[in-house]
């Protein structure tokens, strides 16, 4: 049981598994912040937006990284999401409806706060942010 998805990049060849946290509302603020960060959209873009979904989740078994191929992406869950500048622009895996439990901006500061103190954003980067339609 859980909250599956698997998020990849367009080249589809390394993917960031979830175990919690993988519905549409979670996945677009994990984006949205590494977007405000203005982290790199390549691999090394991966790497942090992992450390950014890890920094939030804290310790245990909720993460893993690896080989698309090798990875749970059919999950019953979210499937997998394909993104390119920190957007989603495909969806596999999926026929389900979609999850909005998390208010957006409320969920954006507490990934920040989740973050160390000195890489945190300011709060009110955070206030003027548009709240995406899914």
């Amino acid at each position: 049981m859980g909250n599956r998805a698997v998020i990849t990049d367009n080249k589809q060849r390394i993917g960031i598994y979830l175990h919690w946290n993988g519905g549409r509302d979670s996945v677009e603020a994990f984006l949205k912040y590494c977007e405000l960060r203005q982290f790199r959209t390549d691999d090394y873009g991966m790497a942090r937006l992992t450390q950014v979904i890890t920094n939030y989740m804290g310790g245990g078994l909720s993460v893993g990284v690896g080989p698309l191929d090798e990875l749970d992406t059919d999950n019953y869950d979210n499937g997998t999401y394909v993104i390119d500048n920190w957007k989603i622009i495909d969806r596999l895996h999926f026929e389900g409806s979609e999850q909005n439990a998390y208010d957006f901006i409320k969920l954006l500061h507490k990934i920040n706060n989740a973050q160390p103190e000195a890489d945190r954003l300011e709060k009110e980067v955070i206030d003027n942010v548009q709240v995406p339609l899914f």
